[in-house]
């Protein structure tokens, strides 16, 4: 029972933050653009409520939580899952395309929430009464700081930050519910908005204007992307336990700000002015709680963007970056320091270039909401391939659903909403030409079959005097052989008495290394896998001494890339950049002899 609560703690601290503070800030903004009113408070409340138990609790934690691949969630893991169902190479290819689209999309605006909730945060301390005239640039430098401070802190690691900031989430559910109790028991009235007739009618009799607001509202549900994505470094259960209590506890909060705005027509800041007003004494340290709780909420996207440029680099559509993993439970707990630091780059453009939390809030939105489209289709399309027809018809409800949030969203793009498709289409753009890539050398650097490439050895040994000594050659297999081995062995005739083809397998648990020779029974050829845990930093030198293996030199293959095509100097470029994986492993360096093969594309 005790374990069972803190994975649920934990959860809160690592899912559930960006949730957990749109409610600073979704109503606000909401009604500066509709006026107060009894029938707009209890419909928007309303609107707010079943969104978030629809796409939320539906689409998310039952529906797409039910679907993993060794435990991870997100829009890769829905495209592996979907593309082995399919028949048509179209339907491959549009998958594919969608599934980028959705994993920068939300990169997008995954760099809006750190910026949106830190800042909304820090300007809540206009409600001390000695702060309450301070220009907004203070408030600016100090958001950036404490983006920072958050960005730094990422190398720890998530099973730790998720250790300190799990209570500290846990807490600010519970003052968001128990405030959002007390003004509910002074407008009782607000729990009308129960009824979803309610969120009916506001969209029936505004008609334009309930359809922009449809584009705020989902600022309530922005999180859900990133809590899919997530479920990699908690688990499923967990999570799904900890929605019950996230749930809750926004569900009261929501209703409690409708019947604050019942009682007083005043819309920014609500949950500031409700906890000022109904404890004064409290709000410094409610304030301090919100600081917390807006860093916590950054943490929950930064995870999950993570976890979705993991699933890149694992499926081969992102370029091998380095990966420090750091838990030695889950291999989904990392740290990726390439992303760390784009990512916080555009946080800080983000800051300064809205500067006010508001500015942001009317910009944010609109490209998370495309990549919850690719997930209601990924999962309407899988349910069906499956044939459960019930959890299909369900997914294809919440994806008209969704497209109604995509349509409205399309109204922010003139208010800033193209920010999150700029910084969307950087990754978009890198993927597609990664990929395409990758293809196209895969077509040049055919890699050899093992049967064939025995074949070649057997009749090359005949005729060329072997090298005194071991040659290693390092492969990133040992069913079929790179070019450049052929090349070293055949074509330059670099043979030696014995010869050690070499490959490194990732195991899915955290430690543990083992050697597994494979004898060829051919003279001087040996096939070797070397298979380590996840966590382990590989001394290869070791290992191979270990197993009394001492090469007198070591090949590995490299591709000089040529071409007069932009697009394929961005590829050969991205490969200069990407460290080779003989980097990963600790080798004598005197003994490396890199292969290079020149490649015109």
């Amino acid at each position: 029972m005790w374990e069972s609560f803190k994975a649920i703690v934990k959860s809160l601290g690592l899912v559930f933050g960006d949730i957990g503070t749109s409610p600073l800030y979704t109503l606000p903004v909401i009604f500066s653009v509709i006026p107060i009113t009894p029938a707009n408070v209890i419909g928007v409340v309303s609107l707010v409520l079943w969104t978030l138990t629809i796409l939320v609790t539906v689409q998310y934690t039952w529906l797409a939580m039910s679907l993993s691949q060794k435990g991870e969630g997100g829009t890769i893991v829905l495209r592996e899952i979907l593309v082995p169902l399919l028949r048509s190479p179209f339907m491959v290819k549009m998958v594919t395309v969608l599934s980028f689209i959705g994993i920068s999309f939300l990169i997008g605006d995954g760099v809006i929430t750190p910026a949106i909730s830190i800042l909304n945060a820090v300007e809540g301390v206009r409600y001390i009464p000695a702060f309450s005239a301070m220009h907004q640039w203070p408030l600016i430098i100090a958001a950036c700081i404490i983006c920072i401070i958050l960005f730094m802190f990422q190398k720890k690691g998530t099973e730790r930050v998720a250790s300190a900031f799990g209570p500290i989430m846990f807490v600010w559910f519970v003052v968001l519910g128990f405030f959002g109790l007390c003004w509910i028991i002074k407008a009782p009235a607000i729990l009308s908005a129960l009824n979803p007739w309610q969120a009916i009618n506001f969209l029936i009799t505004n008609k334009g204007t309930g359809f922009f607001v449809l584009s705020i509202v989902i600022l309530a549900a922005t999180g859900c992307e990133a809590l899919y994505a997530d479920m990699g470094h908690l688990g499923r259960i967990p999570i799904i336990r900890a929605w019950a209590t996230a749930f809750s506890m926004l569900c009261l909060s929501y209703l409690g700000q409708g019947s604050f705005l019942l009682l007083y027509a005043h819309h920014d800041k609500i949950i500031q002015a409700m906890v000022s007003l109904q404890a004064p004494s409290f709000y410094i340290l409610f304030f301090l709680l919100s600081i917390m709780a807006t860093v916590i909420a950054s943490q929950a996207m930064i995870s999950g963007i993570f976890s979705i440029v993991y699933q890149g680099i694992t499926t081969n559509i992102l370029p091998k970056l380095k990966i420090e993993y750091t838990s030695r439970f889950m291999r989904s707990q990392i740290f990726i320091p390439a992303v760390n630091w784009f990512l916080l780059i555009f946080v800080l453009l983000a800051i300064v270039q809205f500067k006010y939390a508001d500015n942001l809030a009317l910009a944010y939105g609109f490209a998370v909401t495309l990549s919850m489209n690719i997930t209601s289709f990924f999962l309407t399309c899988i349910f069906f391939l499956r044939k459960s027809y019930g959890k299909a018809a369900i997914a294809l409800c919440t994806q008209m659903i969704n497209f109604i949030f995509l349509l409205s969203g399309t109204l922010k793009l003139p208010a800033g909403g193209y920010w999150s498709v700029i910084i969307a289409l950087f990754p978009l753009s890198f993927m597609i030409i990664y990929s395409l890539g990758k293809r196209r050398l895969a077509r040049v650097l055919q890699p050899m079959s093992l049967n064939h490439f025995l074949e070649d050895y057997l009749s090359a040994i005949k005729r060329i005097t072997p090298i005194q000594g071991t040659g290693l050659f390092l492969s990133r297999s040992t069913r079929r052989i790179p070019l450049f081995i052929n090349h070293t062995m055949f074509s330059n005739n670099i043979i030696y008495e014995e010869n050690i083809i070499l490959s490194v397998v990732t195991l899915d648990k955290p430690l543990g290394v083992s050697v597994v020779c494979k004898n060829m029974a051919v003279t001087g050829l040996c096939m070797i896998e070397v298979r380590m845990g996840y966590m382990e930093v590989l001394d290869l030198e070791y290992v191979l001494t270990e197993a009394g293996i001492s090469p007198t030199a070591i090949f590995y293959g490299l591709e000089e890339i040529e071409t007069n095509n932009i697009l394929w100097k961005i590829f050969a470029l991205t490969k200069k950049l990407t460290p080779s994986f003989v980097q990963f492993y600790k080798l004598p360096a005197h003994k490396l002899h890199g292969v290079v093969m020149r490649i015109s594309l």
